[in-house]
């Protein structure tokens, strides 16, 4: 009996198997040392030291797979997971990618949780990848300005990735012209007649997203713009519409012996009314990224600049506050010990000014006595090892 169940589980797997192109088991581990010092104006600083994980690559594991439907035709699947490797805390959840899609000579459509156009381009020209102390400054001021307000605190954000999309990549086979686009339905709930809907804050429409990047890559040059807009927050009675637009546009020049690589990027958070007569002070913040890689036989330095600065429609004048800003040098080198196993090493350092409260990562900065945030430095030393 063990022995004929035994068989039937092996034939179910192979069957399983075989209706599959392919199937293929993915991740990165990456985990390293760091330390962090936050300095506020009044001299206080605020330090850590610690085991980290994804200074490098982001650390994760998933499954991906294709099927070969015939007639230039394919079916796709790709779940992918964030692991804590340095504390082996957490739950395998899929939250960094989970999609299925379709594909063909017509593009392909996607369907699940992804990437939204406009974080592609702050990754693919920042040469730290987003990842460790190097992040650029886009990334880390973008990544608490567009939080949906439910709840305290925010309660979510479609910057970085957003569920619950639909989403259309043009094919590969164009020129060198790439793009796409992204739609994610908030799956709120609907009330027929309006007044039966609840006089909850930020729960009709929050999490809505729009999205699309289009681009020119062809040898050594990539360029590419997005544009987006997220819905963060509303109040149905009053008729408002709390929503973060944002654009950008990046590019990238491998001449061999460095690649540089530049980003400009800008989001606006804005209120609409249903009723013209009332009115709310846009905010928002504008940014760019100057960055370099320059190869070194098996191994890669990588250095950047990034400033952001908000625009808190401060009154002119010569009375009025200046407008919170933050800029941050980055410098790493990486070595390559094979095409799966890397060393890493990065510093940064980030300067905020009148008001910014930005840092590389680590504790918050030391309140009292009336101090803003003044420094933050970072290190990182780690290892890289993807399967």
């Amino acid at each position: 009996m063990k022995r004929s169940l035994v068989a039937l589980a092996a034939l179910a797997i192979t069957g399983s198997a075989s209706a599959q192109s392919s199937i293929t088991m993915f991740g990165v581990v990456d985990a390293g040392i760091s330390y962090y010092a936050n300095e506020n104006t009044a001299g206080v600083t605020a330090s850590q030291k610690a085991v980290s994980n994804s200074g490098y690559n982001a650390s994760r594991f998933g499954f991906r797979g294709t099927e070969d439907l015939g007639g230039g035709l394919a079916a796709s699947f790709w779940l992918e997971a964030p692991i804590t490797n340095d504390d082996g805390q957490g739950i395998l959840m899929f939250s960094r990618r989970s999609t299925v899609s379709i594909s063909g000579g017509f593009g392909e459509i996607r369907a699940g949780r992804d990437y939204t156009p406009t974080f592609r381009n702050d990754v693919v020209f920042d040469p730290f990848f987003t990842a460790g102390v190097g992040a650029n400054m886009l990334y880390l001021a973008n990544h608490g300005f567009g939080k949906w307000l439910a709840g305290t605190p925010a309660t979510g954000s479609t910057y970085v990735r957003s569920g619950n999309s639909v989403g259309y990549f043009l094919p590969p086979n164009l020129g060198g012209f790439y793009g796409q686009v992204m739609y994610s339905f908030n799956e709120r709930e609907k009330f027929d007649p309006g007044t039966a809907t609840p006089a909850t804050l930020h729960t009709q429409r929050t999490g809505r997203y729009l999205g699309g990047r289009a681009g020119y890559a062809n040898g050594p040059l990539d360029v590419a713009a997005s544009y987006s807009s997220a819905i963060i927050g509303d109040d149905f009675y009053a008729g408002t519409t709390t929503a973060v637009k944002t654009w950008n546009l990046g590019a990238s020049y491998d001449f061999g012996v460095a690649k540089l690589m530049g980003e400009y990027s800008s989001a606006k958070k804005s209120v609409d009314s249903a009723r013209p007569w009332v009115s709310a002070p846009d905010n928002g913040l504008k940014g760019y990224l100057m960055g370099v890689t320059v190869p070194i036989g098996p191994g890669l330095i990588r250095a950047s600049y990034s400033q952001v600065k908000y625009d808190q429609n401060q009154p002119s004048g010569s009375n009025a506050a200046k407008n919170p800003q933050a800029g941050k040098f980055a410098l790493g080198y990486v070595h390559n010990l094979s095409k799966r196993t890397a060393l890493y090493a990065a510093v940064a350092r980030l300067s905020n000014k009148h008001g910014a409260a930005l840092s590389v990562a680590g504790p918050a900065f030391a309140q009292g006595q009336e101090a803003l945030p003044k420094t933050s430095t970072g290190y990182d030393f780690g290892i890289r090892h993807a399967f």
